[in-house]
């Protein structure tokens, strides 16, 4: 489908969506496993998980409660070696860069929107160093509720001096899709992220479904 003209503004989710950033976190609970004297796990088992969270990775690799003492405490060993190297091999997804060329080059505006907390999308960004930067980052303690809430996008639009259905939301999770949906903005799901076996993007009720960041452009019109 061709989205409406009157889109001029493009939301990411940050985790699957913009930044392939599963290599680093992988590498941030297996330096957990290894320090508890488990083996480490591979990426192929870990990457469909990472837009979970840290909290899900932890619990699937120790067979752990997300309720216990042990998740918690688990959980910040995971996200204190993540801050420690937290962008060794994280990228932009394949074509990403093209698409945020054209973005700038169209006039547009665009964001993140995350659940990662701010501590860690704030670091990861600075170190990247893109070579363009978001009109807003709204992380997942920026505001007292985050995805699917919709108001994390509500508020990215209004940073942005944009109307809802001026803004279209890009997201590989379901809670993505929920969101931007509630927050009357039309909705892509990125079908190239993190997502698990059991669940299958053409169910989200997504406006679209991309397979690579390359057919975004095309897609909005850009």
């Amino acid at each position: 489908m061709m989205f409406s003209p009157s889109i001029d503004t493009v939301l990411f989710d940050l985790d699957g969506t913009l930044l392939d950033t599963h290599l680093d976190l992988v590498a941030a609970l297996n330096q957990v496993l290894v320090n508890h004297g488990k083996a480490p796990l591979s990426a192929d088992q870990l990457r469909p998980f990472v837009s979970k969270g840290a909290m899900v990775m932890v619990c699937l690799a120790f067979r752990c409660s997300p309720k216990s003492e042990q998740a918690r405490l688990l959980w910040l060993e995971m996200l204190d070696a993540y801050e420690t190297d937290i962008s060794r091999h994280t990228t932009l997804f394949p074509g990403m860069d093209k698409v945020l060329e054209k973005i700038e080059t169209n006039g547009w505006k665009w964001g993140i929107v995350t659940n990662k907390p701010g501590r860690y999308t704030d670091l990861l960004l600075s170190e990247l160093a893109m070579p363009y930067s978001p009109g807003t980052v709204v992380s997942g303690d920026t505001l007292k509720v985050k995805k699917p809430d919709p108001e994390p996008l509500l508020f990215a639009c209004f940073e942005l001096g944009k109307s809802a259905s001026s803004c279209i939301y890009i997201g590989d999770d379901e809670r993505d899709i929920v969101a931007g949906k509630a927050a009357g903005m039309p909705t892509i799901a990125a079908a190239y992220g993190y997502i698990v076996d059991e669940e299958n993007p053409e169910d989200w009720n997504a406006d679209a479904v991309v397979s690579n960041a390359s057919e975004i452009p095309t897609l909005i019109s850009l």
